[in-house]
């Protein structure tokens, strides 16, 4: 599974320069998933819920929201970013 917040941060970071290299992923982005064999997960109103309710003092509000819908749909999340292994009851994978 792949989140819609990954591509939304991905278009974000692109359009302020910070990640000027993924302008082909951006425009290519659900293509880019169905290669990957993954699907796509939309945000849903209970995953935005979840995000704003998290006890947790991390304020990225794209990594809240990975984290709030890996907690709502039993997933582990892939990230490498340190800061999920401190969200108590999310399972990280490679973190």
């Amino acid at each position: 599974m792949v989140s819609a917040a990954s591509a939304f941060e991905i278009a974000t970071k692109n359009r302020l320069g910070r990640l000027p290299e993924a302008t082909a992923l951006v425009h290519s982005f659900d293509e880019q998933v169905t290669r990957l064999g993954a699907d796509l997960i939309a945000i849903e109103a209970r995953h935005a819920i979840t995000a704003g309710l998290l006890d947790w003092p991390h304020r990225d509000p794209f990594d809240r929201m990975l984290a709030a819908q890996a907690m709502s749909e039993g997933f582990e999340l892939v990230s490498a970013d340190a800061a999920f292994a401190r969200l108590s009851g999310l399972s990280v994978l490679w973190g």
